[in-house]
């Protein structure tokens, strides 16, 4: 069987420009090509800003990354981000794949259970936010969504006669199906009331249009004025999308969330570390203490492996005072 095609970059485009063709021609989350060519620009500035990268070797590359994480003390996750995207580069843009050849200095990763809040803190976190922030950190607790998920929702994603949400996309491009809370129907009901309200007037006034995927764009022409393809959580003032260049409204920031959620966490004087993951993590561990079978856990959460999910299992609750002491049996 004949192997497809590489996709060869335009060789008249500037290096950053081939760079987002290729990402594009991919089909990768606009966020994605945004990070990746950070990274690209900040490997050429690491060498003085003037060499062209098909002039470095693997070497090279091992050197930056070693770089970030010597000096730039810089986290495991951050530069795997950045080998991610010199070997996109390198693989994907200039032909010249380097995956095995490089053995960077590695940042640490120290493993560190996930900050866990108790149903009665996660009351008063939530007591302590209103609005359309409150209704989102909400679905974050009660169905283990991640914010960007959340953020991402469509109206057709939510089904509120099988108690169900519907995440598209999630990490890793799965879909997976999750919980919807049923004390969440009627206040998310009147939301997305006045969503389509929105949407109602963004169509008189000649607009209307939402994001899609490239590929559903194309083939469902009419798709992106529909009610059910329009964002749960839109932004209050519509934008030029930056690829299609067309005047839409977007979805609303993810840091209006995460600030709330800061906030809301010191009105309710709970001092822990607490961020929106940290309402996914409760999500699985109070589901864990209720005795939810963790495969089924696992799929609620779209974690590729179980040990993924089995961390939970270290910071639930447990009872422990009918365990006798070894001092207490001398």
């Amino acid at each position: 069987m004949e192997s497809k095609p590489k996709f060869r970059p335009n060789p008249k485009l500037k290096l950053m420009d081939q760079v987002r063709e290729v990402l594009r021609y991919h089909h990768y989350a606009y966020r994605t090509e945004q990070t990746y060519c950070q990274w690209i620009l900040r490997y050429i500035y690491h060498f003085g800003g003037k060499t062209h990268p098909a002039t470095l070797q693997a070497k090279d590359v091992e050197s930056f990354l070693s770089h970030l994480a010597t000096e730039g003390k810089v986290s495991a996750s951050t530069q795997r981000q950045a080998l991610n995207a010199l070997v996109f580069l390198y693989r994907d843009v200039l032909d010249k794949p380097i995956d095995g050849e490089i053995a960077p200095v590695r940042s640490k990763r120290l493993p560190r259970p996930p900050t866990v809040l108790t149903q009665t803190e996660v009351q008063r976190l939530l007591g302590a936010m209103e609005g359309k922030h409150a209704l989102m950190a909400r679905i974050l607790y009660g169905g283990g969504l991640r914010l960007m998920e959340c953020i991402r929702l469509r109206i057709q994603d939510v089904d509120f006669g099988q108690n169900l949400i519907f995440v598209r996309g999630g990490k890793g491009g799965k879909d997976r199906t999750t919980i919807l809370p049923r004390n969440l129907h009627q206040e998310l009901l009147a939301h997305i009331e006045e969503v389509k309200e929105l949407h109602h007037q963004d169509l008189e006034a000649g607009f209307g249009e939402v994001h899609l995927p490239e590929a559903l764009a194309r083939k469902y022409l009419n798709a992106a004025r529909e009610t059910g393809w329009q964002w749960v959580f839109p932004a209050g003032k519509r934008s030029i999308d930056p690829r299609s260049g067309k005047e839409m409204r977007h979805h609303v920031l993810e840091s209006g969330l995460q600030k709330a959620v800061k906030r809301a966490a010191q009105l309710a004087g709970i001092h822990k570390k607490i961020g929106c993951h940290t309402l996914r993590h409760s999500f699985a561990t109070h589901l864990l203490e209720q005795g939810v079978n963790i495969r089924v856990l696992q799929d609620l959460l779209g974690h590729a492996d179980v040990k993924t999910t089995e961390i939970y299992t270290h910071v639930m609750a447990r009872d422990i005072r009918g365990l006798q002491s070894p001092l207490d049996r001398l």
